[in-house]
């Protein structure tokens, strides 16, 4: 067997030699040569090549780690400032890296990548025309409506929402994220009327109490999700990793837990022909 290509298992391949890893329903580990990525199922299944990398890689980033995706492959990422930028990647392909928070395919054979720490990297997949978009978003991407700027983008390419993919990796769960009201209420604000209210953003598991006043325990991840179930998007069509970056730390870099400047990498691959 060629151990450099990459092999999925329905089972947890970590359960004997690494118990901290997880067998999770909907994804997959997927391991190489080089060690082991996180894979939606959903994507998978239309033939998408991605992955959510861990701390494991570190050192490694996307120019080595396009190679575990596919084979020659151009390589594509912004320089990430927590805003809601998204770019052609063609104009994203070399250093000094645009700053962007976001990158939508304009031809085959890029893989598109961002990275973080807690924030959400999400990756969103066009069966039909083969184009895709990495985003990367924290509260303020998700509060300055990053993912439907990133939608809009992929319909000029030909896509239609109701048909589009989305993969939520690892981030911070609404457990482990303190965030001020305030914070919660601009969150709330890009979503929808029904969502701009306190109780509209509880009802729909957005946001929890917290002992402290002034401030609340925030899921960005659901929130993202309803932003786009509301932009159209089908909630069949959107998977979140339940993995929390904040409490697995043999996982996942975490700033809120260690407060150091350390990233994991996620990427996926364009279909779309030239």
């Amino acid at each position: 067997m060629d151990s450099s290509k990459p092999r999925r298992s329905d089972a947890d391949p970590f359960q004997r030699p690494d118990r901290c890893f997880n067998a999770l329903e909907q994804w997959t580990w997927v391991g190489c040569y080089g060690g082991y990525y996180l894979t939606s199922d959903l994507l998978h299944a239309q033939g998408f090549e991605h992955g959510f990398f861990t701390r494991r890689w570190q050192g490694r980033g996307p120019d080595e780690l396009a190679g575990y995706l596919s084979a020659g492959v151009s390589v594509h990422r912004p320089q990430q400032v927590h805003g809601n930028v998204v770019l052609p990647a063609s104009k994203a392909a070399e250093f000094p890296w645009p700053e962007a928070d976001g990158l939508v395919s304009d031809r085959g054979g890029q893989s598109l990548w961002v990275c973080g720490a807690d924030c959400t990297p999400i990756l969103i997949a066009d069966p039909d025309s083969g184009h895709v978009a990495a985003c990367h978003a924290g509260w303020r991407g998700v509060a300055s409506r990053i993912l439907p700027e990133a939608v809009s983008q992929l319909e000029a390419l030909g896509a239609q929402r109701h048909r589009l993919l989305v993969a939520m990796g690892p981030a911070v769960s609404g457990e482990a994220y303190q965030v001020e009201d305030a914070v919660a209420q601009q969150v709330g604000a890009s979503l929808g009327k029904a969502e701009r209210r306190h109780d509209g953003l509880e009802q729909n598991g957005i946001i929890r109490e917290d002992p402290e006043d002034g401030r609340c325990r925030l899921d960005i991840r659901r929130a993202a999700s309803l932003q786009l179930v509301n932009l159209g998007l089908r909630p069949d069509r959107i998977t979140l990793c339940p993995l929390c970056t904040v409490s697995e730390p043999d996982l996942f870099h975490s700033w809120r837990r260690d407060q150091v400047k350390a990233v994991q990498w996620s990427g996926i691959v364009a279909q779309a022909a030239e």
